[in-house]
């Protein structure tokens, strides 16, 4: 690892540093600044010259800020003669504006993957994509991991019995099987409405059996808590005897903390993919450590081996 460097952006540093622990290596030196009429200015302040360089960023709001600093790091790295510069986003900017399914829309998940490659990226390394399809967007490798094995072994420790595994949607239900199939228990669906735009998910009625069962809601993110607490909602209704979630991307905007706290939900485990503010750690919120999987996927990528005994896809 003697020709590698990792950056961070600077909302990112925690969770580089928790890579760089696993690699025992220093975080590069950077510096961020922002002049009075609000432009953004880095300056990389060691010599990244023929090095492989990874640089790290989160989405801590505002994202739009976020981004550009990330763009203008990889410009600076670029620049600066950096063998090749690989983007470390633990969760995917606009990942959800992912397909044009109403009219005169961007698709702005296919536009962020152009923005990275106008700017001089040359590989990224995301998450849990809210659809498998957005590696698609890009003309550069882009290596998908998974949250999956690191959820399944927490839920596995907690040894719980009776368990059933539940789809928020029909969309979610392939998800679910493959978690159903891990853990040997059945699955639930809950037939979900959502209107528009509006984050408001209502959620009707359930197939399957989840009475005086332990039931884990596994998604891929959550934002605004609404479409899991229906179904939370639904599963106390229906007879649940616990209920858990188990989501990669814990965004927890707007309401989302509030709606948990009061809700059925025993407990929410989410990964640090997205830094979770201290006022939002509540006691039902469990945030798991996932920047050694991205380390061991940046060791691999260095050492030319494959990355699929890291995770599991859907």
């Amino acid at each position: 690892m003697e020709n590698v460097k990792i950056f961070s952006c600077p909302t990112a540093e925690s969770f580089t540093e928790e890579i760089c622990k696993s690699l025992n290596l220093h975080i590069g030196k950077i510096k961020y600044q922002k002049f009075s009429n609000d432009n953004n200015f880095v300056q990389i302040l060691e010599t990244v010259r023929g090095k492989d360089v990874y640089v790290v960023q989160t989405t801590t709001p505002p994202v739009n800020e976020r981004i550009m600093e990330l763009l203008i790091t990889i410009d600076a790295l670029k620049r600066a003669s950096a063998n090749s510069v690989k983007v470390v986003l633990p969760y995917y900017m606009y990942s959800r504006s992912d397909k044009k399914d109403q009219p005169r829309i961007p698709i702005t998940a296919k536009l962020m993957a152009q923005l990275l490659e106008a700017a001089g990226a040359t590989r990224v390394i995301t998450c849990d994509l809210h659809n498998p399809a957005i590696q698609a967007f890009f003309n550069i490798n882009c290596d998908r991991l998974s949250a999956q094995n690191l959820l399944q072994n927490y839920f596995k420790e907690k040894n719980l019995k009776d368990m059933v595994i539940v789809a928020t949607d029909a969309g979610s239900s392939k998800k679910a099987y493959k978690y159903s199939k891990y853990f040997g228990c059945p699955i639930a669906l809950i037939d979900k409405r959502r209107d528009g735009n509006n984050d408001k998910a209502i959620a009707t009625t359930i197939i399957g059996d989840v009475k005086n069962k332990n039931a884990i809601i596994f998604d891929d993110e959550v934002d605004t808590a609404g479409s899991m607490i229906e179904t939370a909602k639904i599963l106390d209704k229906f007879g649940a005897k616990n209920i858990y979630a188990g989501c990669t991307h814990g965004i927890l905007s707007g309401p989302a903390i509030e709606r948990i706290k009061n809700s059925p939900i025993k407990e929410m485990v989410v990964t640090n993919t997205v830094p979770v503010s201290k006022e939002k750690q509540i006691n039902k919120i469990k945030i798991l450590n996932i920047a050694p999987t991205f380390a061991d996927a940046i060791l691999r990528i260095q050492e030319n081996k494959p990355l699929g005994e890291l995770f599991k896809i859907y």
